[in-house]
């Protein structure tokens, strides 16, 4: 008998819309003691995870109805799956991508073809850390109401939003990221939310044009860019209208503000 018993295995979801890959890859990890569970496309893995609580997510990238990036989002946007650890598999080996999987959520990112050895030792790795990140963590709130499902497309597509100030694709991209439509995400983000997409975009670029005058020297006309406004101008009027001075005045103001605190103490 293995000393593992069967309900000390952990589980594996795999998510692969390739039948072949599926079996390829439980075949590579069939001397390791875990238990596997399959899904064809993204939307099926996330839904799979919420019910099964899998220990580890082996994610394909290019699936059709939903890809990997869409459902790790999905994923990361859920208190119930979002402390599963994301191992990207993916043929492609571009760099752009293996950063979008490590932006979107993804703890690993490996490219096909893989060695048993390689692929059995990252799983190893980040189950190993996600064991001693719950032993750490402490105990969940057990009376928490579950989240409506909407919030977790709206909290996904508020993530996307942070993390692509700079350059944002339009509404309906922003929709097909969260695998849904321009339609459904702005009734979704108004009901959840009480605020319209745009209106969240506007707030969230001045948020970070805040930090960004507060936290580093970075010249105006750059930070209008860093954000999405197309030019400095932009930037002023629309931070004027939320905090009654343009960027330029706030920057000073903070200056001079820490100038006196930097006189005050040196009096003392």
């Amino acid at each position: 008998m293995s000393m593992t018993s069967e309900n000390s295995k952990k589980n594996i979801l795999i998510v692969d819309d390739s039948a072949f890959e599926q079996r390829m890859l439980a075949e590579l990890l069939s001397d390791e003691p875990y238990r596997f569970s399959v899904a064809y496309n993204g939307y099926q893995g996330y839904q799979l995870a919420l019910a099964t609580h899998p220990d580890l997510i082996l994610l394909d990238v290019r699936m059709p109805e939903m890809d990997g990036y869409t459902a790790c989002r999905l994923l990361k946007a859920n208190p119930e799956t979002e402390h599963i650890p994301v191992i990207f598999l993916s043929g492609a080996d571009a760099v752009d991508e293996r950063v979008l999987g490590l932006q979107v959520g993804g703890v690993d990112y490996i490219s096909k073809p893989f060695t048993p050895a390689e692929l059995a030792a990252r799983i190893h790795i980040h189950l190993g850390l996600m064991r001693r990140a719950n032993a750490a963590a402490p105990a969940p709130d057990s009376d928490q109401p579950p989240q409506h499902p909407d919030l977790v497309f709206v909290n996904a597509v508020k993530q996307l939003i942070l993390d692509n100030l700079g350059s944002l694709p339009n509404l309906s991209e922003i929709a097909r990221s969260v695998g849904t439509y321009r339609e459904k995400l702005t009734l979704m983000f108004r009901e959840q939310s009480g605020m319209t997409v745009f209106a969240f975009i506007r707030e969230a670029r001045i948020a970070r044009g805040v930090e960004l005058l507060q936290q580093t020297e970075i010249d105006v006309q750059d930070i209008a860019l860093l954000i999405g406004f197309h030019n400095a101008g932009n930037f002023a009027t629309a931070f004027r209208e939320r905090m009654g001075v343009t960027p330029t005045a706030y920057r000073q103001r903070l200056l001079e503000q820490r100038n006196r605190q930097g006189g005050s103490a040196a009096t003392h």
